[in-house]
């Protein structure tokens, strides 16, 4: 009798509705209807979507970072992110949002003790004290939407003991099968050519560099407390095992399924339960054939490297590495640098940072909007 009694919808805050992540978090909504009611959507500058995400879900609250009314809005109000991510029905705020506007916003849900779903690996870089401190003040979870630290998590999920060892899963992204020297006449359009995940233009080229994996490490560090030494990266080009966590017996276990973000988003929305969602693709293990595991030559990836001595550094080091890497792809999409230019182009936005080891929110988000300022600015110096 009991699984026929209705639920009422979770009512769901989407911090960045008009982007990669969260039009698939959309889609994901959309096809489960009776389990979710949106109650607020914020975007960046695509107002013309959002207006039509508007129309179709019917929230509440909107927020623009433009400042920019959607059309035919009239019953849905301007708020802010942290009205929004604040909102007194809220059951779940989604943090899609690229940059480090959702950190404060995503602070607040969690101190106020609503759950957070964090597709935003930079914000657990940048403040994973303070976000790890905010959802243990608000008796609350963090749960990963990114494909890596959401397979971790179900790995662990119900486990008693503490995992001795994560190893993080690298598809090695565009240029996998490429030479160090063949690298430096890639182009933006060929380096978004992922040759298994369809992701936003920025995650696409850290995927490319491997700064994503590295990334993963530190937010898998700060997600799960492990330390840093028992985090390894193997390369898996097939996609399919997401990631793995070892115990102290030496059992292993993996999360499997095929390259499609909605499923880590879905498993985060529904949390604790799992529903069927009849518009994803099945895994089918005779189809998807063999899966292979190669060690990561980090020659190939020095950006991978240099990320993981920044975190180590600790302080505000990790704000100012996301701030870098920021803005050297920003240049290297515009064709302002070559691809093989974004390591050296981050390192010398590092080189004058003056860290803070202690830092507070605003201390944390400015050291990432400085020396991704700087690297703008100082762009010229590398190319002369």
């Amino acid at each position: 009798m009991e699984r026929h009694l209705k639920r009422s919808p979770k009512r769901v805050v989407l911090l960045g509705s008009t982007g990669s992540v969260g039009t698939q978090t959309l889609d994901v909504i959309r096809a489960l209807p009776d389990r979710f009611q949106v109650l607020g959507l914020a975007a960046g500058r695509n107002v013309d979507l959002l207006a039509s995400q508007i129309a179709e879900f019917r929230p509440y609250r909107y927020y623009a970072a433009d400042g920019r009314e959607p059309e035919n809005a009239e019953d849905c109000r301007p708020a802010s992110l942290m009205e929004l991510a604040t909102l007194n029905d809220v059951d779940l705020v989604v943090a899609a949002m690229s940059g480090a506007d959702a950190l404060e916003p995503a602070i607040a849900a969690l101190r106020a003790g609503i759950p957070v779903a964090l597709a935003n690996k930079e914000l657990v870089v940048m403040a994973g004290e303070h976000l790890r401190a905010a959802a243990k003040h608000g008796n609350t979870e963090i749960l990963p939407v990114d494909s890596e630290p959401s397979a971790i998590w179900q790995c662990i999920r119900g486990e008693q003991e503490e995992p001795k060892r994560l190893i993080i899963t690298a598809s090695g992204g565009a240029f996998r099968d490429k030479s160090w020297d063949a690298l430096r006449t890639v182009t933006p359009e060929e380096a978004l050519e992922h040759p298994t995940w369809q992701m936003g233009r920025k995650i696409t080229i850290d995927s490319a560099t491997l700064i994503n994996k590295a990334l993963e490490v530190i937010e898998a560090h700060w997600l799960f407390d492990i330390p840093y030494e028992q985090i390894d990266v193997v390369m898996h080009k097939q996609s399919i095992v997401h990631s793995m966590v070892e115990f102290q017996d030496g059992s292993v276990k993996a999360q499997l399924g095929p390259p499609d973000l909605r499923y880590p988003i879905q498993c985060a929305l529904t949390h604790p339960e799992r529903v069927e969602n009849g518009t994803l693709p099945r895994f089918n293990p005779i189809e998807t054939g063999s899966l292979t595991f190669e060690e990561l030559d980090s020659t190939l990836y020095p950006c991978f490297d240099l990320a993981l001595e920044v975190a180590h550094r600790g302080g505000t080091w990790r704000a100012a590495l996301v701030g870098a890497d920021e803005a050297a792809v920003e240049l290297f999409l515009d064709g302002t640098i070559g691809f093989t230019d974004i390591g050296p182009v981050i390192e010398q936005g590092l080189a004058a940072h003056e860290p803070i080891m202690e830092p507070s929110l605003r201390q944390i988000t400015e050291a990432a909007a400085e020396t991704a300022a700087r690297v703008r600015a100082g762009i010229s110096v590398l190319k002369g």
